[in-house]
């Protein structure tokens, strides 16, 4: 280990020795002083108060601040030996048992009544207590023997402010802050990227200091400053992207498509059978006067469930139509693909049926393209799309492969945009001799800062008004394992439902046996929990027990694709009472007449889901019903955000609550790119402010510097935190 002065490009062996370099590398990836250095405490305990014992979840990895209440030593029933307990808390009332196998004196004399220590481990469920078994721990204040951390790993802990940092089993946090101790006594801080008059009109400290106090803090006050000067740089660094980005983009050569009076949009409006709301012909407006510009479109259309952004997203392509181009759809799934296809076909009527008989003058063709269509089929749809007879285009993957020319692509819209990887929207924009207009639609509502943040470089439209019609729909959890009656009355209510002449759907998280699909969401866990119920397994359980007697259908991802069709078109039809389905019912499947929806191990589902396959009832004149069947116990996390989810039916609010409740750079990407999120500090929810004046000062910064040419070290800051492959990630979002 050397004394030398380190920087940011110091490889970690020559500072903490190479055993624990490698365990620092293959645990947590940091390689360098600066990975380390940029590895910021996950929050900070300070002894006498609590950690809230009572919200962790099972299963999860925790570092938790207690203090040693009670021991007890018990011979162990399988086995020879001794169990050593002890229970520890955190003040909050909270306690958690630690177990310790095999005979171990000398650690429950350590383990005294009193101690204050910092406990690492999984926590696991043993008949109703919360327990961590066979935990790493550090012991505050004395020294100690045998497991105790050290006394200068101790010292470590000695101030008012500890720090915890985000760790693994194989290296606790206490390892990790004896590390960021041996680098800071030799580390050298890089130039501050940031100009100094950013620093001074936004009173932002430097960033050695910030880099020290984080890990090292002297007051709150100081750790503030510290973070909120951290806070900035990611802040900073994604807005110079985003902002910068924009700038080319709006560069780019695109052809205008204009609208045509007297064309297919006109003739689509006179025959629409209702009234479009207000909000659907102030977007509408937006997207015209977009796509009549030399520069491509990219456009975000965000809107609550069933507030028509299809219909708007429809009229866009009939404008691109009339002005000789094509536009295609892109759809998550085959169902949704073709539900959008004989939707589409209904509402144009004549204008889709070019080449017929009855069909309208100017009418275009309206083609599906997925992967199951048969070989002939195939090559009279594909002939259709590449001599520019079909001017709509919808499809799942399958509009991406080898194979699926276009004559003219002028418009791509991508429906619930979340549910692609970057590359594959990219290969479809590929599809074009010129860059197409892009129309992105979601209906997760999007939290402003998040819009600012991940679709910057984007225009945001959004629909709030729902049409006429729509009813509302009430949602209630059923604790299923502190009141079975109520998940019987449950049943009964569904049955209600369908003798009053109305559908149903029952939703499962799984399939059922066989590899699983991407549109199943379990979340199994070896803490005893069973596995999620699956489809297969729970539609003759209901047939032959509390459903008996209705028509049942199943639906999933694992069906053939004329099967799924046929499946859907028969409940669609009403010869179906029950769908139990996956959720591949989750977007734009469309039956009025289903008004109840029981959601089955509803806690192993996101709140986005839920709330996505909730709008599937309600959809006509009766009121809707939303069950969320769950095991979660009353108080727990999961629970909690079932009974937000059951009491608000307000996107935007959902959506915060869901921001909240994922990791934060989950948002920009880091799921999709398999890379390391670049978000450590920043909240997209709780540093709006920030965010705000962060843009502005990328906006001005920009308008002087287009690349930050007279700014070299904040490029080389801006490549760090955001690299290609995320900025990318930025653009396409």
């Amino acid at each position: 280990m050397t004394s030398e002065p380190s920087t940011v490009d110091t490889p970690l062996k020559k500072l903490v020795g190479e055993k624990t370099a490698k365990a620092l590398a293959a645990h947590l990836d940091l390689h360098t002083a600066g990975d380390l250095i940029y590895h910021f405490p996950r929050r900070y305990d300070e002894r006498g108060e609590h950690t809230d014992i009572r919200s962790l979840d099972v299963g999860e990895q925790v570092t938790v601040l207690a203090q040693v209440q009670r021991t007890a030593v018990r011979p162990m029933r399988q086995r020879r030996g001794n169990l050593l307990e002890v229970t520890v808390g955190d003040g909050s009332g909270g306690v958690l048992t630690l177990t310790f196998f095999g005979n171990q004196a000398w650690r429950e004399r350590e383990l005294r009544p009193g101690r204050w220590g910092l406990f690492a481990g999984k926590v696991t469920e043993f008949r109703g207590k919360r327990q961590l078994n066979g935990p790493e721990y550090v012991l505050l204040g004395e020294g100690g023997d045998g497991e105790t951390a050290a006394n200068e790993e101790v010292e470590e802990f000695a101030g008012a402010l500890i720090p915890v940092y985000p760790a693994a089993a194989a290296v606790p946090t206490w390892v990790i802050a004896r590390c960021v101790r041996v680098v800071l006594d030799t580390f050298t801080p890089p130039d501050d990227p940031l100009p100094a008059t950013v620093r001074a009109t936004r009173n932002l400290v430097g960033i050695g200091p910030a880099l020290r106090e984080i890990h090292r803090p002297s007051s709150k006050e100081g750790l503030y400053r510290a973070r909120r000067r951290l806070k900035w740089d990611e802040a900073f660094a994604v807005q110079l992207t985003l902002v910068q980005r924009k700038h080319r983009a709006a560069a780019w050569p695109a052809r205008a498509r204009p609208a045509k009076p007297g064309g297919l949009l006109d003739a689509f409006d006179a025959r629409l059978p209702y009234e479009l709301t207000p909000g659907q012909r102030a977007v509408g407006a937006e997207i015209a006067a977009d796509l009549a510009t030399a520069h491509p479109m990219h456009r975000l259309l965000q809107g609550e469930v069933g507030s028509g952004k299809t219909v708007v997203a429809l009229r866009a392509m009939l404008q691109v139509v009339d002005a000789g181009g094509q536009a295609a759809l892109l759809a998550p799934t085959e169902v949704l693909a073709a539900q959008h296809h004989r939707g589409m076909l209904d509402l144009l009527g004549p204008l889709a049926r070019a080449g017929e008989l009855g069909a309208a003058d100017g009418a275009t063709r309206v083609e599906l393209v997925t992967g199951s269509l048969g070989a002939a089929a195939r090559r009279r749809a594909l002939a259709e799309v590449a001599e520019g007879r079909a001017g709509i285009v919808l499809g799942t993957h399958a509009l991406l492969y080898e194979g699926v020319d276009f004559h003219d692509l002028g418009l791509v819209v991508v429906d619930e945009q979340h549910r692609f990887g970057v590359e594959q929207r990219d290969a479809l924009r590929a599809k074009a001799e010129q860059p197409p207009h892009v129309l992105v639609m979601t209906a997760t509502p999007i939290p402003r800062t998040v819009a600012m943040t991940v679709y910057g470089d984007l225009e945001v439209s959004s629909l709030t008004q729902l049409p006429q019609g729509r009813s509302p729909i009430a949602s209630h959890v059923v604790p299923a394992a502190e009141k079975p009656a109520f998940l019987d009355r449950a049943w009964r209510r569904l049955r209600e439902e369908v003798a009053a002449g109305h559908q149903a759907y029952v939703v499962c998280p799984r399939i059922g046996d066989g590899p699983a699909s991407e549109e199943e969401t379990p979340r199994e866990d070896d803490n005893g929990r069973r596995p999620p119920l699956a489809v297969t397994e729970v539609a003759p359980l209901l047939a032959e027990g509390p459903l008996h007697g209705l028509r049942i259908g199943v639906l999933h991802g694992r069906l053939p694709a004329d099967e799924k069709d046929a499946v859907m078109r028969s409940f669609a039809a009403g010869d179906l009472d029950v769908l139990v389905a996956t959720t591949v019912v989750e977007v734009g499947v469309n039956v009025p007449n289903a008004t109840v929806m029981i959601v089955l191990d509803a806690d192993r589902f996101g709140v986005s889901q839920l709330h996505q396959l909730r709008g599937r009832v309600g959809r006509g004149s009766a009121p809707g019903l939303c069950l969320l069947v769950s095991e979660a116990v009353e108080g727990s996390p999961a629970r909690e955000r079932l009974d937000a989810v059951a009491s608000t039916t307000d996107g935007f609010k959902l959506a915060e609550l869901d921001l909240e409740q994922r990791r934060e750079g989950d948002v920009l990407g880091a799921t999709q790119s398999g890379r390391r999120s670049h978000l450590r500090l920043l909240s997209l929810l709780r540093d709006s402010d920030l965010i705000r004046d962060a843009r502005a000062e990328a906006i001005a910064l920009v308008e002087e510097d287009r690349e930050l040419e007279r700014h070299p070290a904040l490029a080389a800051s801006v490549a760090a935190l955001v690299d290609e492959e995320r900025a990318e990630y930025l653009e396409k979002g």
